[in-house]
C-alpha cells in the first residue's frame, strides 16, 4: 500500500514537473522578418522609416525579440553589386518575409527570389516596375505600396512658382541607378512645358556628383531644384540642402525628411507611414495570405511641408499663400 502511494505521488510529481516545463517547450519560435534598405542604418533610423515599421508590428500586438526577429542588411553605397549580393544573402537567410523598398533594392530581391514573399513599402509604380501583374492582383511573392509619385510633379511645379513667381528653369535631380527615373524625368519635362518652365536633368550616383551637378546647375540660370525620390538621395539630404541653399536655389522632394533636414520644401505621401502600414502585410503573412493576393495599396494621404528658415535663407519669397497652403511650417 505504501509503495503504490509512493508510486501515484512520483508520477504526480513527475506530471506536475511535465505541466510546469511544457510551456517552455511550447513556446513558438520568433518570426524571422529580413528588412533590405538601399542606404545607411543611420538614415533609416534619421527618417523614421525603420522605427515606423516597428512601431506598426508593436501595434498589431507583436513584440520584437519574442514574437519576432529582424535580419537587416543597410547598403549605403549605391552599387547594383552590392545590393546584389546583399539581396542574395537576406534571401538565403530563412526568413518568412522581407520588407524592402521598391527601386534598386526591389530589382536586388526581384532577381534573387521569386518565392520568399516580399513586401515593398515605398516605390513609384509596382506594375509599372514589374513587381506585380496589377494592383488588385499581385500575382507572384511581391506585394506592398506605391507611391504613385508621378501624380505629385505638376503640385511640386506649382509650389516652386510660390517661392519663385518667375520660374522659367529648373533642375531635375535623377539617381542614375533607379531604374524609374527615366520614365520620371519624361513626367517632369512634359509638366514643366505645359508651365513653359525648362527642365535642365542630372543623374547621379555619389554625393560628390551630386555637388557637381547642382553647381553646373546654378551656372545655368536653375532657379529651383526638382529632387526626384530615391532612398540614395535620403541619406544626403543635408548635403543637398545646403549646396542648394549655398546657390540660392528653392527645393523640392516628395517627403518630409527634406525640409526636416534643412531643405526648401515637400509635397507628397507620408513614406513613414507607408513603412507603419507595410507591418500590416507581413502580419498577414505571417499568418498565412499569399502576396499574390494581398492588393496593392496607394498612399492615402498628400502633404505639403515648408522649412521658413531654408526659403528665407535663399532670399526667396516666402509667400501668404504658401504659408496658407503649408500643411506644417518648419522653423
Amino acid at each position: 500500500m505504501k509503495q503504490a502511494k509512493r508510486r501515484y505521488l512520483l508520477i504526480g510529481m513527475g506530471a506536475g514537473a511535465f505541466a510546469i516545463a511544457y510551456p517552455l517547450f511550447a513556446q513558438p519560435k520568433p518570426h524571422r522578418i529580413g528588412f533590405f534598405y538601399p542606404a545607411s542604418r543611420e538614415s533609416a533610423l534619421d527618417t523614421g522609416r525603420y522605427q515606423a515599421f516597428l512601431k506598426g508590428m508593436r501595434e498589431l500586438g507583436y513584440v520584437e525579440g519574442r514574437d519576432f526577429v529582424i535580419e537587416e542588411r543597410f547598403i549605403s553605397v549605391n552599387d547594383p553589386a552590392r545590393l546584389a549580393e546583399a539581396a542574395g544573402q537576406l534571401v538565403k537567410s530563412n526568413l518568412e518575409v522581407i520588407v524592402s523598398s521598391g527601386g534598386a533594392s526591389g530589382q536586388a530581391l526581384k532577381r534573387a527570389t521569386s518565392t520568399v514573399p516580399v513586401v515593398i513599402s515605398l516605390t513609384v509604380d509596382m506594375v509599372r516596375e514589374g513587381f506585380a501583374a496589377s494592383l488588385a492582383s499581385p500575382g507572384g511573392n511581391f506585394t506592398g505600396m506605391g507611391a504613385f509619385l508621378d501624380q505629385i510633379f505638376p503640385k511640386h511645379i506649382e509650389v516652386l512658382r510660390l517661392v519663385v513667381p518667375k520660374l522659367s528653369r529648373v533642375m531635375c535631380l535623377a539617381d542614375a541607378s533607379n531604374s524609374s527615373h527615366p520614365e520620371l524625368r519624361k513626367i517632369v519635362e512634359a509638366t514643366a512645358r505645359q508651365s513653359n518652365v525648362e527642365v535642365l536633368n542630372y543623374a547621379c550616383d555619389n554625393v560628390q556628383a551630386i555637388e557637381r551637378d547642382i553647381s553646373d546647375a546654378a551656372k545655368r540660370r536653375a532657379q529651383g531644384v526638382i529632387i526626384l525620390g530615391s532612398t540614395f538621395f535620403v541619406q544626403y539630404f543635408r548635403q543637398i540642402a545646403g549646396m542648394a541653399t549655398s546657390h540660392r536655389l528653392a527645393s523640392i522632394y516628395s517627403g518630409r525628411e527634406y525640409p526636416q533636414a534643412g531643405g526648401s520644401m515637400s509635397y507628397g505621401p507620408d513614406f513613414r507611414d507607408n513603412y507603419r502600414r507595410a507591418a500590416g502585410y507581413v502580419d498577414k503573412i505571417l499568418k498565412g495570405a499569399k502576396p499574390a493576393q494581398l492588393p496593392i495599396e496607394q498612399p492615402t494621404k498628400f502633404e505639403l511641408v515648408v522649412n521658413r528658415k531654408a526659403i528665407e535663407a535663399i532670399g526667396a519669397n516666402l509667400s501668404q499663400e504658401l504659408l496658407l497652403r503649408a500643411d506644417e511650417v518648419i522653423g
